[in-house]
């Protein structure tokens, strides 16, 4: 739905006028008049090669030495071509190209060849874009290529000759110098710190004699207090923001020490607030929660940031400032959303979730969220943002926030802002039996007069989860609400990996997964049916998958509540109600938005 309000419309206004003049300025930035800016002394030599903990594939080298180059969830086939010489696929893929977080693919596999292959790249790309203009020298690419060829180096460097050295010493330099002229025009969020981390690492691992190494850490700490909650959360809200910034903040602070200087206290206060929030977002041991733009989050890259946590500090169970709250006895935990959505200009990929939450038991997950994709598919991204792609309450078919941006033709842009909820309420209690979320928003109030109230109470043994979904119209439903009689229907998304069968007498819905354990959804009022689903974030694409999905009307009742118990059965359901397609192929499956 697009919204057509006077704030709204103000804040989309400041907004675009706030990227035409990032774009103004890049053009400026890059033009042959103002290049002279960027010329001076190259780098003499690099004193340190920062650590990266991401971790790499070999077999990549083999693919890309038999010109297959695969980024993004896309192979491009390159041949005996150069990747900088040939068409992009897609935007996604050109841009982790010029960014060269691959070069540590070629680093893992430890052999003469990969590091020559790594040479002719970064030749290459020297040769054809070494110069500012285009995509690959958007300031975030241009950090984050900085950040890749700092830290593998020792890839393309080592063994090289004199000439190609020198080379590359004196495009770092310029790079470095174009990006201290534009960070300030990268996007407020992750891109902004990517940034300044670049600059200081820099600082840190080349012998370079421009600029005080002091201006950077003061912008650097400065970005890190905006940014980086008090509970350790990002301001974004994506889990995976802390992520990805735990992994580009733990080698710089390790610089620091190596080059005997103090880490700043913004610093360390960032990475150890964030360190617990590891945990509080993980699921199990091999999955990570899926909100707000998050999809698939490996296994190792978690694995890799644990073994840093120095911390060791007990993740909250309610994370007030990141808006999430965790339930976890037994073997299960729950997670929920239970938060506003962030800042209009940080909203570009939040998802319209509230009050949904995902479920974890033993080895396995049990509820989830649709995710979002590894590939770069549009027409799924605006699917998976609305707020029936989550385990939550949907009132008359509508999302509980709506995305703010649309086209000429009234569909929804990529990029959308996301507005709403604007009042949203939670309290959590700990009891000998169990821990129990209380929690509300007001995303329906405006067009439909429904405000949702959840009730989540997880088992003093993790056995049993009871839920309570209320919809209160204390002035009675209006707009399309009262045509409809107040339509809803709370939905459970379930795991591709778990397969679900209704009971005979229809009230139930039983649940087994792939260990075998079993679990029963009972309700207690309301139309208990098993539709189709989609699980976007498989590293093999778009999956399908089961939502079980409890439906009604509110009729004239000022106030409907609906009950239902989540518990573990001993016998699961037998193989019928599986996600398969007939030929026991995943296959893609649509989402109605």
């Amino acid at each position: 739905m697009i919204v057509d309000s006077i704030s709204t419309r103000a804040r989309l206004t400041t907004t675009a006028a706030n990227r035409a003049g990032r774009h103004a300025w890049r053009s400026l930035l890059r033009s042959r008049l103002l290049r002279w800016r960027y010329r001076g002394h190259p780098i003499d030599q690099l004193l340190l090669v920062p650590q990266d903990l991401r971790t790499g594939d070999p077999s990549f080298a083999s693919e890309i030495y038999h010109g297959h180059f695969g980024l993004a969830g896309t192979v491009a086939v390159v041949g005996l071509e150069s990747p900088f010489a040939v068409p992009a696929p897609n935007h996604a893929w050109e841009r982790e190209l010029h960014g060269f977080g691959w070069l540590r693919h070629l680093r893992s596999a430890h052999d003469e060849i990969s590091r020559e292959h790594a040479r002719t790249l970064v030749n290459d790309w020297i040769t054809i874009h070494g110069e500012p203009h285009g995509l690959a020298w958007e300031p975030e690419i241009t950090a984050r290529r900085i950040i890749s060829w700092l830290s593998h180096a020792s890839v393309f460097i080592e063994g090289a000759e004199e000439d190609f050295y020198d080379k590359v010493m004196r495009s770092l330099a310029l790079q470095l110098r174009y990006l201290r002229s534009s960070y300030g025009d990268t996007p407020e969020g992750l891109p902004r710190l990517t940034a300044l981390i670049a600059l200081s690492l820099a600082g840190l691992c080349a012998d370079e004699r421009q600029h005080s190494q002091f201006a950077r850490t003061r912008q650097l700490c400065d970005e890190l207090k905006r940014q980086v909650l008090p509970d350790g959360g990002h301001v974004s809200r994506n889990p995976g923001t802390v992520v990805e910034l735990l992994l580009d903040l733990l080698p710089l602070r390790q610089c620091y020490i190596a080059r005997d200087q103090i880490p700043p206290d913004e610093l360390i206060g960032a990475i150890d607030r964030m360190m617990p929030m590891l945990r509080f977002f993980r699921l199990g041991p091999n999955h990570f929660a899926r909100f707000n733009g998050l999809g698939h989050m490996p296994t190792e890259t978690l694995a890799a940031l644990m073994v840093h946590d120095d911390v060791h500090g007990r993740p909250i169970s309610l994370a007030e400032q990141s808006g999430y709250c965790r339930l976890e006895s037994g073997s299960s935990v729950v997670l929920a959303d239970v938060g506003r959505p962030p800042p209009v200009t940080l909203s570009h990929e939040a998802h319209a979730g509230c009050l949904s939450f995902e479920m974890h038991t033993g080895q396995h997950p049990l509820i989830v969220n649709c995710g979002v994709p590894l590939r770069e598919l549009p027409e799924w991204r605006t699917v998976a943002r609305a707020t029936a792609a989550h385990s939550t309450l949907v009132a008359c078919d509508a999302s509980s926030g709506q995305l703010v941006g649309g086209s000429a033709f009234g569909t929804i842009e990529e990029n959308a802002t996301l507005s709403g909820p604007v009042n949203v309420q939670a309290g959590l209690t700990t009891e000998a039996s169990g821990m129990e979320l209380r929690a509300s928003h007001d995303g329906y109030d405006q067009r439909f007069g429904i405000t949702h109230i959840r009730h989540l109470k997880l088992g003093g043994n993790g056995e049993k989860l009871e839920g309570r979904d209320r919809l209160v119209a204390p002035h009675g439903l209006k707009g399309v609400a009262r045509d409809n009689g107040g339509r809803f229907a709370v939905r459970f998304h379930l795991h591709p990996d778990a397969r679900a069968e209704l009971t005979h007498d229809g009230r139930s819905a039983l649940i087994g997964l792939p260990d075998r354990d079993g679990w029963r959804l009972d309700v207690g009022n309301g139309d208990v049916d098993i539709e189709e689903s989609v699980f976007l974030p498989d590293v093999k694409g778009p999956r399908r998958s089961l939502q079980i999905v409890v439906s009604g009307t509110m009729a004239s009742a000022s106030e409907y509540e609906i009950s239902w118990t989540l518990e573990r059965v001993s016998k699961p359901p037998a193989a019928a109600g599986t996600a398969e397609s007939a030929d026991g192929e995943d296959a893609e499956l649509p989402l109605e938005d």
